[in-house]
């Protein structure tokens, strides 16, 4: 009972966030956003035509009313129809969603897990040779830009230049094999961007942890260093870790996507979003950035049970 009241006090505060990012959102495209009216009528239209292509998108209308009945879509998940190719936008997100989650989960958890690990290594080994081969490796990871690396990825892997073991673009999958076959380049330039910023923030958060005066008094008692590094410096460490984790999602499953989806020709929501960008097709923009806004709440409030889990100390309130 206490964690379902909880939950809904959480929902209800992140209405205002809702609101603000999509209000703000809505302003951006009703303002400087195309006006789609002369690219769906063509050359020479009639002034009865322009009229009703303009009411047909609801330009006629009030900003409030607009605004209104874009919340009554997001809320009711009616969102109206592509601009650009007429299909119903909930449909489009249906299809793509998934695709994008099985795209980029791979990468987002192995990139974490091996982050953890190589961090752990780090600080164990804190000022020696290992300690800074991998700091350095992070410090590449971080320096080299994430398209950089998805074409250097591809030439290894996908060209006759390299190993020309997987596929240059596309997403055919019907079974396990034809899925590996297609995630392991995008999943693999994941994990490398990826590895570089993981494991420096979380280095600093296993160091830090290990200079406090608890960890320095179990190992002046002779504690195991392992039993030390993973049932005490680690477990002190899963309040920032969670953090990091549950506050990337949202940017992974969007703007994560988006540069690989591209670049691959995988039809996922991220290059649904880049070529809503490019031809100017509100409808879905606001659906992507209203669902992200409601994503963004509910990565608080999971957050938050997380912080619960693995500190009794906190409490829900």
């Amino acid at each position: 009972m206490e964690l379902l009241q909880y939950s809904l006090r959480k929902l209800l505060y992140g209405v205002p966030l809702i609101l603000g990012v999509t209000f703000v959102s809505f302003v951006l495209m009703v303002y400087f956003g195309p006006d789609k009216t002369y690219d769906l009528l063509g050359k020479n239209p009639t002034e009865d035509q322009i009229a009703q292509v303009r009411h047909q998108l609801g330009y006629d209308r009030p900003f409030i009313s607009r605004y209104a009945i874009y919340l009554k879509e997001l809320t009711t998940f009616e969102l109206g129809y592509s601009d650009s190719t007429g299909e119903r936008v909930s449909r489009i997100l249906t299809r793509t969603i998934p695709v994008s989650l099985a795209l980029v989960t791979p990468g987002f958890i192995l990139g974490n897990l091996l982050g953890i690990v190589l961090a752990l290594v780090a600080a164990y080994h804190r000022g020696k040779w290992l300690d800074k081969m991998i700091m350095s490796g992070s410090v590449i990871g971080m320096s080299v830009s994430f398209l950089i690396v998805i074409i250097a990825f591809q030439i290894i892997f996908s060209t006759p230049y390299g190993l020309n073991l997987f596929p240059v673009r596309g997403w055919e999958v019907h079974d396990f094999g034809s899925y590996m076959y297609y995630v392991t380049v995008p999943t693999l330039a994941t994990v490398f961007v990826a590895l570089g910023y993981n494991t420096r923030f979380y280095r600093a958060v296993i160091v830090e942890e290990m200079s406090r005066d608890h960890v320095r008094t179990a190992r002046a008692y002779g504690a195991p260093p392992a039993a030390l590094l993973f049932k005490c410096i680690l477990k002190n460490c899963m309040i920032p870790i969670i953090t990091r984790v549950m506050f990337s999602i949202p940017l992974v499953i969007v703007s994560g996507s988006l540069l690989i989806e591209s670049y691959f020709g995988i039809p996922g929501v991220g290059k649904v979003t880049f070529d809503a960008i490019t031809s100017g097709d509100q409808q879905i923009l606001k659906a992507v950035v209203g669902l992200t806004a409601a994503l963004f709440v509910v990565t608080l409030l999971v957050a938050d049970i997380l912080y619960r889990a693995v500190d009794p100390r906190i409490s829900l309130k």
